[in-house]
């Protein structure tokens, strides 16, 4: 992983903690949590607070994620909000901090100044152990608390003003004016300053965890569909007249779901030609192909010319892996009549010919699903399932690791907001 972590492929875009006062106040989080407190005078953060150091120091990379469930967070200043989430077992925990953020912001922002927040996201459920436990997650309650207890004191200041208001001679009672002073001190004017966050209940929409070997969960109005492996607990038995269930390995059955429910953009002229996605995953079935059956193979000289020649000395090859030949004359297809029938494609190849459509709130994990289907891309892997490519990443042989982040750096590092808007038309920053 020493790569990675140079190229900032791993535990990239991180903040650096290293001011004693929010040290103590993440060590009062994690008191609070019943944790040991870290003794790093410096560490990186992402969004919910989880450092790669402090997990290390307390051997525990789940020590903000017990049980994988009810994941914590801390948050010690309001720019958390751009940093990504790098270590997590639930896919939308990202989208549901990003809510938390923007819906709360006002009282964020001025706790922050003084405190720190920290609790968790609580989804009703303790454990997983069966997809019933994961079904029942409709919404999540952000249950807060503040290292230097701001919160609780200024609920104490809004009742003591409350009383000095409605009690004719409160204005009388010196002790209780007194602390009303030093809670101000602390708190501020709770008149202008928002100190309580708004709202703490947010819907728990579609998403992937990572429990059972991975379980995705697709809602649509009145049903739910998972896709997971056929043998994890509750398959086709939790809830069979609302749930739909799929064999991750069911490639027509799920290619019919995605269709179905417009969760796909299907292969035009229109899109194809502009995007260069069938001309990016013929380069990595090529790549992938030659460093798994050539020892002698350069992936430093892997450009398009030198995967084309090696593709021509290896043609019994690339043609009995299929991936390669199938893209080709699919592109010709599409130049020759604007689009492909995809009744006529085997299902195993389909998810090659299609991306997410970016107008359905699901298309990240949609996404996510297509490149685990692929993992020979490992570019798209590395864009939409982390967890699958660095798992992947260890057991390739170390010149392809060399590679893997070499292109990473040249193509999707270089221009990230560009790279996703041109191969998957993702627009947004």
């Amino acid at each position: 992983m020493k790569r990675l972590l140079e190229a900032e492929l791993i535990y990239g875009r991180l903040m650096t903690v290293n001011e004693p006062h929010l040290i103590g106040r993440y060590n009062k989080a994690l008191k609070g949590f019943g944790l040991r407190e870290t003794k790093l005078a410096e560490f990186d953060i992402d969004m919910t607070g989880f450092s790669p150091q402090v997990a290390a120091e307390l051997g525990d990379k789940d020590y903000l994620d017990p049980n994988r469930v009810n994941r914590r967070f801390i948050i010690l200043t309001p720019g958390q909000v751009s940093l990504p989430v790098v270590h997590t077992s639930f896919s939308n925990t990202a989208g549901l901090m990003h809510e938390f953020f923007n819906a709360n912001a006002r009282a964020i922002n001025a706790i922050t100044i003084k405190d720190a927040l920290y609790g968790e996201i609580d989804d009703s459920v303790a454990t997983v152990d069966h997809i019933e436990d994961l079904l029942s997650i409709n919404e999540v309650n952000f249950r807060v608390y503040s290292a230097e207890d701001v919160l609780g004191k200024a609920g104490e200041l809004r009742q003591l003003a409350d009383k000095l208001q409605t009690q004719p001679d409160a204005w009388r009672d010196d002790e209780m004016l007194n602390r009303m002073v030093e809670l101000a001190k602390l708190t501020g004017d709770i008149r202008q300053n928002t100190l309580v966050p708004d709202q703490l209940v947010f819907r728990h929409d579609a998403f992937w965890a990572n429990h059972f070997g991975g379980v995705y969960v697709f809602h649509d109005d009145r049903s739910s569909t998972v896709i997971c492996r056929p043998d994890v607990p509750g398959f086709r038995k939790a809830r069979p007249w609302q749930v739909s269930y799929i064999d991750i390995e069911d490639y027509e059955t799920i290619y019919g779901f995605l269709a179905r429910t417009r969760r796909l953009e299907l292969p035009q002229a229109s899109w194809i030609r502009e995007s260069g996605l069938l001309q990016h995953r013929m380069e990595m079935a090529l790549l992938s192909m030659a460093i798994q059956n050539d020892l002698n193979f350069d992936p430093a000289k892997a450009d398009l010319v030198y995967l084309q020649t090696w593709a021509h000395m290896n043609a019994r090859l690339v043609s009995d892996e299929g991936t390669y030949p199938f893209l080709n004359d699919m592109q010709r297809q599409i130049a020759a009549n604007g689009q492909i029938r995809m009744p006529g494609v085997a299902p195993r190849y389909r998810f090659l010919l299609v991306r997410a459509n970016t107008s359905h709130p699901d298309h990240w994990l949609v996404n996510r699903l297509i490149s685990q289907m692929h993992p020979f891309d490992f570019v798209s892997r590395f864009l939409f399932d982390k967890q699958g490519f660095y798992e992947s990443y260890e057991s390739m042989p170390e010149k392809f690791q060399e590679e893997v982040v070499k292109t990473l750096q040249e193509t999707y590092l270089s221009d990230k907001v560009g790279f996703r808007r041109r191969l998957y038309g993702i627009l947004e920053d």
